[in-house]
């Protein structure tokens, strides 16, 4: 693994170490957990809105949304 991925791996884990992130994580779960697709395997997540509200969508669609910027350019 290349040095770069390393640090940026180090610095990710810090980052998601922060209570500011564990209550958010916290918070998709449990919506996950209503809406009965957590753990399941269906490959769907909860993801948020520019609204701020939550919908259901594929993991993957999810999580390569947002570009450099961090603004989402679909929803």
């Amino acid at each position: 693994m290349a040095k770069s991925s390393k640090a940026r791996l180090k610095a990710q884990a810090k980052y998601n170490r922060k209570p500011a992130q564990k209550k958010r994580r916290a918070s998709l779960n449990k919506e996950n957990r209503k809406r009965g697709t957590y753990g399941n395997g269906d490959g769907k997540d909860v993801s948020h809105t520019k609204s701020g509200k939550t919908i259901l969508e594929k993991a993957s669609t999810n999580r390569r949304r947002n570009g450099r910027s961090g603004k989402s350019k679909l929803k």
